[in-house]
C-alpha cells in the first residue's frame, strides 16, 4: 500500500489504505449546512473531446484529455491563502461502512488549518450502496470542529506538485515496485490522494492523467454519472484482487469522484469517494459555493 506522512495521508479517506475521512478529534460544533450543490463545474452529457470517439485505446483517451483540458473556474482562486477541499465518502471499516463529510481548509504557507466533519451512523455488511438520499442525510448531521497547529495538515505530496510524469509516478508509488500485481492500483491511489489533499492547477491535472495513462491495466467505460448526477469519462483498473472506478471532469480533468470494490475472499464496497467542491479561499470558514 502505498507510503503515508503521519498528517495528512493518515487521514485521507477512502482509496488511500482504507482510512477514514472523519478521523479528527472532538471540538466546538459548527453550524449544520444544507448539502452543497458540487461546485465543479458541470460534466457535459455529450462531450464532444478528442478524447471519447470509438476505436481509442484507454492511453491514448487520457493522453488526448490531458492535452485539451481547459482551466476549472477555481483555476482563478490560486493566489488566496487557504487550499479548500470538500468530499464525502463511505469506507470499508472491518465488517462495516463509514460514512464521513469532510471540509478541509489548509494554509499553504504553514500547512495549519480547519477541518469539520460530519458522520452518519456505521452501516453494518459490505455490500452497501451510497445512494443520494444518505448524501441529503449529512446535513442533518453533528458536526465535528478541528484546529490544527502549523505543520499537522501536509499535503499529500511536497509543493509545488512537479509535472514531470516520471518523476510524479515515482512519488505516488515506489518504482521498485513497478513489477508487483499491485502497482496499478497504487498509482491510481496516489493520484486519488493527490486529489483529495491538495489544490492541482491545469498543468498538474494534466500531469496526474498522463500518469494514469501509463498504468497498463486501464480501461474506459465510455461516459459515467456519480452520485451527485456529475457526468464524465469513466476508467476502471483492475489490480490485486480489487477493481477501483473513477469519472474524469471531460473539460477540466478534474476527478470527480471514484469507487473501490474488493473482489476477493471477501468482495464488497471498500471506498465511494465524491469530491465535491475544490478551490482555494481567503479564511478557514470560506467556502465557493458561499455556505459554511
Amino acid at each position: 500500500m502505498l507510503r503515508t506522512t503521519p498528517t495528512t495521508r493518515r487521514r485521507s479517506a477512502g482509496l488511500i489504505a482504507g482510512l477514514l475521512l472523519a478521523g479528527c478529534h472532538p471540538g466546538p460544533s459548527a453550524p449544520t449546512p444544507a448539502t452543497p450543490t458540487p461546485t465543479t463545474p458541470p460534466a457535459s452529457t455529450s462531450p464532444a473531446l478528442a478524447a471519447t470517439p470509438p476505436g481509442l485505446t484507454p492511453q491514448q483517451r487520457l493522453r488526448l484529455l490531458a492535452g485539451t483540458i481547459t482551466a476549472a473556474p477555481a483555476d482563478q482562486t490560486v493566489g488566496l491563502p487557504y487550499t479548500y477541499l470538500h468530499t464525502q465518502s463511505w469506507t470499508r471499516a472491518t465488517n462495516v461502512i463509514t460514512r464521513s463529510d469532510l471540509q478541509r481548509w489548509r494554509r499553504d504557507t504553514d500547512d495549519s488549518g480547519r477541518e469539520v466533519t460530519r458522520r452518519l451512523p456505521d452501516v453494518r455488511g459490505l455490500a452497501h450502496r451510497p445512494t443520494s438520499d444518505e448524501r441529503r442525510q449529512f446535513a442533518a448531521a453533528g458536526t465535528t470542529s478541528t484546529r490544527y497547529v502549523s505543520g499537522d495538515l501536509e499535503p499529500y505530496l511536497p509543493e509545488p506538485l512537479t509535472t514531470d510524469i516520471a518523476e510524479l509516478a515515482g512519488e505516488l508509488a515506489p518504482r521498485e515496485l513497478a513489477g508487483e500485481a499491485a502497482y496499478p492500483r497504487m498509482l491510481v491511489h496516489g493520484v486519488v490522494g493527490v486529489a483529495i489533499s491538495q489544490y492541482l492547477d491545469r498543468a498538474q491535472r494534466a500531469a496526474t492523467l498522463r500518469v494514469l495513462a501509463n498504468v497498463p491495466t486501464i480501461a474506459y467505460q465510455g461516459e459515467r454519472t456519480d452520485l451527485t448526477g456529475r457526468t464524465g469519462l469513466g476508467f476502471t483498473v483492475t489490480a490485486d484482487n480489487s477493481q477501483t472506478q473513477f469519472i474524469v471532469h471531460p473539460h477540466t480533468g478534474e476527478i470527480l469522484s471514484a469507487h473501490e470494490q474488493v473482489l476477493g475472499a471477501k468482495p464488497g464496497l471498500f471506498s465511494y469517494l465524491l469530491i465535491l467542491e475544490r478551490s482555494h479561499t481567503a479564511t478557514d470558514t470560506g467556502t465557493p459555493s458561499g455556505r459554511p
